[in-house]
């Protein structure tokens, strides 16, 4: 099967979401991209986890035309296509409408970085990118919304590798990292965080985010240059 190795690891990408109850039905989609070959993989639209094998992964491009695969691609490729193209350091990316970070995104708000747990994968608040007009919704819906969450990032001076998520208004969670299963983990991690801030809010409405010292420590103990979380070889081994 052409493109064999990726496509096993986009599929078993894939069906971890649903065993973490990160989507219901076919809501949500995993795909990874290999930029030595130009190309990205992603599930097939409306396909059930269930059902979905290595061969129905599809193939594309970097500019969009398939490559391998008899299935229609996700309908949200275009999004994962802007991403890509946007940001040379993102390998994989997920979307799902998990309930807790799709509360977020429904009202439009920010993720707060509340604490440390956020603050382990998150170097501060997750953004809500904003809504779409009706001139981009009619014209290339998926492509702007892709669109939109990289001028997000773009205007408010991130780095999709220290804050690797965005909420998108009325809309739902998309994150990444540098494979598919990475971006799958932060998806986890984001449903997580996006929980714990709401509760968070429900116990105190004036909740202020954490201090920035708590976000430093926390962040760049385990994604810093002297990171330090973690187990490595000792001097000599």
């Amino acid at each position: 099967m052409e493109y064999e190795s990726l496509r096993e690891r986009v599929w078993r990408a894939n069906l971890l979401l649903p065993g973490y109850k990160l989507v219901t039905f076919t809501w949500g989609n995993v795909s990874e991209v290999d930029r030595a070959a130009g190309v990205f993989a992603i599930k097939p639209s409306g396909v059930e986890y269930s059902d979905l094998r290595p061969e129905d992964i599809v193939v594309l491009d970097l500019a969009g035309h398939v490559m391998a695969g008899a299935l229609n691609p996700s309908s949200d490729t275009e999004t994962h296509l802007e991403l890509y193209n946007a940001f040379p350091s993102i390998g994989g990316i997920v979307h799902t409408h998990s309930s807790h970070a799709v509360a977020w995104a429904q009202a439009g708000e920010d993720i707060p970085c509340c604490g440390t747990t956020q603050a382990d994968y998150f170097y501060g608040p997750v953004p809500c990118a904003p809504h779409l007009t009706q001139a981009e919704i009619g014209e290339a819906y998926e492509k702007n919304t892709g669109r939109s969450i990289v001028e997000t990032f773009l205007s408010r001076g991130l780095d999709p590798t220290h804050v690797p998520g965005v909420v998108c208004a009325s809309h739902g969670p998309f994150t990444w990292g540098r494979d598919a299963a990475q971006a799958v983990y932060h998806a986890v991690v984001l449903e997580e965080v996006a929980k714990t801030a709401l509760l968070t809010r429900q116990v105190c409405g004036e909740a202020r985010p954490a201090p920035q010292r708590y976000l430093d420590k926390h962040f760049l103990r385990k994604h810093g240059p002297n990171a330090y979380y973690g187990q490595k070889a000792r001097k000599g081994e």
